[in-house]
């Protein structure tokens, strides 16, 4: 389904609801407004296969760019807000946009776009108030709220989030087929409904920006069956519990970081509230740390699913509360897709063993745009029906798959394989580290060597003292080689409002020291 239908029963009901404010987005509205701006696009001469781009923050406008671009058969790309204009730019011309939709609130950043894009036709923003962008509501006003007369379904073309590298747009072909065959029903519905057990009746929580793929893909696909969004301007620990209670939710979807950081609440912050409508918890983008997870599961009961899959869908791993239960640490097992675990030479690798996890698909499913090269170094050396996502982990003997880290993060030092995830878990178990992030830095006899740089937790002082604390701690709990040389403390870590760690980000000023005469 697709709101057009949706409105068509039950017009009044909320599609979309902001949870600070309280403002709601009906069905009739979001299908109203959404075939206004689809004809508005159309006008300006965007066709099937065009591309268009949204950036802003988590407003109700972002779902009806997002189904005026699909059920006018565009790709739409939605952009990290927290981007340089360079960055933005690039995307702008790298995905080919006619029409950036954005917002007043973007307006130290998205004032100087069109002088960056000169290619994008259309500039609109949301409540005005930037020069050189129409305001999109009066622009939308004159046009009529009847579909097109056709609706091909369009897609997204999201891009990676640049952690390891700069980002690419991850483009599958279009359809063709109609919005209306039910045969053109969004990938995730089925996943949603059957493995998580979403119906009309779910009121979902999305706590995470929607420019990301799983917070945008969750939400839209949750629109699709005709149910209730419920989306945080802004993750707030406190208030992402108390949302829970206020807006009955019954599904929900995190990463490991924002339950770090709700279990460091104060103990009064995190009791008191009914969460008896709560029945799903799913969270993904990262491993959870063991200690962390059953924190959660005591906290909210055996309703916590996991699941492992990027943007390029090239493949998706489930896991079940009572699955993780029984194997603590598992991403789950493969429902989508054949694991292959190899080495650097593409040699397929026994249970138990890490090496680069492939998916085996029957067909390529994607490509990365304007990026044969990428495309191709995501797949097999052999076996072009294998890709990957670039992390590393292993399987079991019953088919559980656990992830060690991404391989463009494992540190190198005097020949071992040191993977900083695990070392991230431990730290980030202390009660005085608010969030870790371990790196690989120059040294000269061992080639790298391993860093921790710390965000101490209110009230802790980033000192010598609990430097030493900290490398006592992690010496109780990790093999020697695994154990920081160093620790460094910062005030607060490149952390992506998605719960993504922007590690190249530490890892470049460390190398970029020590190649300009210093060792870091």
């Amino acid at each position: 389904m697709h709101p057009g239908i949706i409105a068509q029963t039950h017009p009044d009901k909320p599609a979309a609801v902001l949870h600070s404010s309280g403002e709601a987005l009906t069905y009739k509205q979001l299908d109203e407004r959404s075939n206004q701006l689809a004809r508005l696009l159309q006008e300006n001469g965007l066709r099937p296969g065009d591309h268009i781009a949204v950036f802003m923050e988590n407003r109700l406008e972002y779902f009806e760019c997002f189904w005026a671009g699909v059920r006018s058969g565009l790709y739409v790309t939605a952009i990290n807000r927290y981007l340089k204009p360079e960055e933005t730019a690039y995307i702008f011309k790298d995905s080919t946009s006619r029409a950036v939709i954005s917002s007043a609130t973007m307006k130290g950043l998205a004032a100087d776009l069109p002088s960056l894009a000169p290619d994008v036709d259309v500039w609109l923003s949301v409540d005005g108030g930037i020069d050189g962008f129409r305001d999109y509501r009066a622009s939308i006003a004159s046009m009529s709220t009847e579909p097109l007369a056709d609706q091909p379904r369009g897609d997204t073309m999201l891009y990676s989030s640049g952690t390891t590298g700069r980002p690419k747009g991850i483009k599958r072909p279009l359809t063709g087929l109609d919005i209306d065959d039910p045969d053109a029903v969004a990938r995730l519905v089925p996943l949603l409904q059957f493995m998580f057990g979403f119906d009309e009746s779910t009121v979902y929580l999305s706590p995470a920006p929607l420019y990301h793929s799983a917070p945008l893909g969750f939400t839209t696909s949750t629109q699709s069956m005709g149910a209730t969004v419920v989306v945080m301007e802004r993750f707030d620990a406190a208030e992402a519990l108390r949302a829970i209670e206020q807006h009955q939710v019954t599904h929900s979807q995190w990463v490991p970081t924002m339950f770090s950081r709700m279990l460091k609440l104060p103990e009064a912050q995190r009791e008191g509230f009914d969460w008896s409508s709560h029945k799903v918890a799913i969270h993904a983008a990262a491993p959870c740390p063991v200690e962390v997870k059953k924190q959660m599961f005591d906290l909210w009961g055996p309703i916590i699913y996991e699941y492992y899959a990027g943007t390029e869908v090239n493949g998706f791993v489930f896991c079940s509360p009572e699955d993780w239960l029984e194997h603590p640490g598992t991403v789950g097992r493969s429902i989508l897709g054949t694991i292959h675990v190899c080495d650097d030479e593409g040699n397929e690798l026994p249970a138990g063993q890490s090496g680069t996890i492939y998916f085996e698909r029957e067909e390529v499913t994607f490509e990365y745009h304007n990026d044969p090269a990428k495309t191709r170094g995501s797949q097999h050396p052999e076996h072009v029906t294998w890709s990957t996502l670039g992390d590393v982990g292993y399987v079991d003997e019953e088919g559980f798959l656990f992830l060690t880290d991404r391989k463009a993060f494992m540190i190198i030092s005097g020949g071992v394989n040191i993977y900083p995830q695990e070392i991230e878990d431990c730290l980030i178990m202390h009660p005085k580290v608010a969030d870790v992030a371990v790196i690989g830095v120059p040294n000269q006899d061992m080639g790298e060597e391993v860093k921790a740089v710390v965000q101490p937790e209110a009230g802790s002082k980033g000192d010598d003292a609990l430097s030493s604390e900290l490398l006592a701690y992690a010496a109780e709990h990790l093999a020697g080689y695994k154990v920081p040389v160093s620790i460094d403390f910062r005030p607060e870590l490149p952390r992506l409002p998605t719960g993504k760690l922007y590690k190249r980000l530490l890892r470049d000023e460390y190398w970029a020291s020590h190649s300009s005469g210093s060792t870091g």
